[in-house]
């Protein structure tokens, strides 16, 4: 027998007789990258492979909490920091590479589709701006492109996140009919007329100081314009910011902080503020996974923006895996062996992170990931009163739409 504090089975020649046996989910998810990601280096994708396996069974975005799924490498806690941190700020190590493929690969059916995306901002330790464009879909969302600055506000300029519209640009597939929703902080003329020269409808929140011509001629502002409460405003065929036309809808509904002022390319109804309210029910709760609900970004420790960029794209990866593995949980009918709610109340990507722990516990294979399909899912809703609450349908008293001409 043992004594106490004997370590048992761990003698030199013990561990010697034990080959090291590579993770089930290390090598599944290498294998499966090797069908759309063609790096210059292979060692990037074994790299990529471990960082994204060690996220997903950890549901942490602190490198210190991957550490027990790293353990088929002989090295130091010290070593794997270092070798993490190297593959973090790697430029070969980028998402033109890594995520691109994968994200195409999903989005195969989305050709010729209506799809709706968000461009937002988000605020780390007051001190880095994450800036990301984001496709709806499920009730949530998840992303096309991102980057992180080193930026003490929530407010950019158009160059600054310019490279991300190009970017999802080119990964969406042919044909789409893109609709991108932004708030206030994205009230840039640049941005309105690049949408129109791509053919993307678009629908931005405008501040209250933003002057405009309406059709009558007259120039007032924003705040000049806001209806009293239970009523909304419709003006087709304003102008703003040095000659661009655009249109402009305007409602206060009881209990709301603020009136709600939606500039759209699209003329205006009151399906503008449905449009624009699916903003909200996709990117707060993608940040939420991010910050909290699911990696726990906060304590990860890093302070550098080329790090934070490489691991939101590690994590970007990671959640594409666990919404499709929930999504395949739902379409076979297993949904209730992981969800006690009687019907939809966790996300797919909360679904998919118990599935693959289900998966990892039964000693299954991970199946193979398939296209996310064309048609959204209805939102999760984990209790009757948001069901309610989503289902609700805004009324006004009183809805004026103003004259082409005074």
């Amino acid at each position: 027998m043992a004594k106490v504090g004997q370590v048992v089975g761990c003698s030199s020649s013990y561990t010697k007789t034990i080959p090291m046996q590579l993770p089930h989910l290390y090598r599944e998810l290498s294998n499966q990258f090797r069908q759309w990601i063609q790096p210059r280096d292979q060692r990037h994708l074994e790299g990529v492979s471990e960082a994204v396996a060690a996220i997903l069974q950890s549901e942490s975005a602190c490198l210190n909490h991957w550490l027990p799924y790293l353990s088929h490498r002989k090295c130091t806690a010290r070593s794997h920091h270092a070798r993490l941190n190297y593959l973090l700020t790697n430029p070969q190590v980028d998402a033109q590479t890594f995520y691109a493929p994968l994200l195409q690969q999903l989005l195969q059916a989305f050709a010729g589709a209506s799809v709706r995306l968000t461009l937002d901002t988000s605020m780390l330790w007051d001190q880095f701006c994450w800036i990301g464009i984001c496709f709806v879909w499920g009730g949530r969302s998840f992303t096309l492109a991102q980057i992180v600055l080193e930026h003490g506000s929530a407010s950019v300029a158009f160059e600054v996140y310019h490279p991300l519209l190009e970017q999802a640009l080119s990964l969406l597939p042919s044909d789409c009919q893109v609709s991108l929703l932004a708030d206030r902080g994205f009230e840039h003329g640049e941005l309105m007329q690049w949408c129109n020269r791509h053919a993307w409808d678009w629908s931005i929140r405008a501040k209250s100081n933003l002057s405009m011509t309406l059709a009558s001629g007259h120039t007032q502002s924003v705040a000049q314009l806001l209806p009293p409460v239970e009523q909304a405003y419709l003006f087709p065929n304003v102008t703003i910011l040095d000659g661009i036309p655009c249109h402009l809808a305007t409602a206060t509904l009881p209990g709301m902080q603020e009136s709600w002022a939606v500039l759209s390319s699209q003329p205006p109804s009151l399906q503008t503020f449905e449009r624009y309210g699916q903003r909200f029910g996709g990117i707060e709760p993608h940040i939420k996974d991010y910050k909290s609900a699911a990696f726990d970004i906060i304590p990860s420790h890093l302070r550098d923006a080329t790090a934070l960029t490489g691991l939101f794209m590690l994590l970007d990866i990671a959640t594409l895996i666990a919404l499709v593995l929930g999504f395949l949980l739902v379409r076979c009918g297993q949904r209730q062996t992981l969800d006690a709610h009687p019907q939809r109340g966790l996300s797919f990507l909360q679904l998919g992170l118990r599935y693959l722990c289900q998966l990892r516990h039964l000693g299954q294979p991970l199946p193979p990931l398939e296209p996310l399909p064309r048609r959204s899912p209805p939102a999760a809703c984990a209790s009757l009163s948001k069901r309610d609450r989503l289902n609700c349908r805004i009324q006004f008293s009183k809805v004026t739409t103003f004259p082409f001409s005074s």
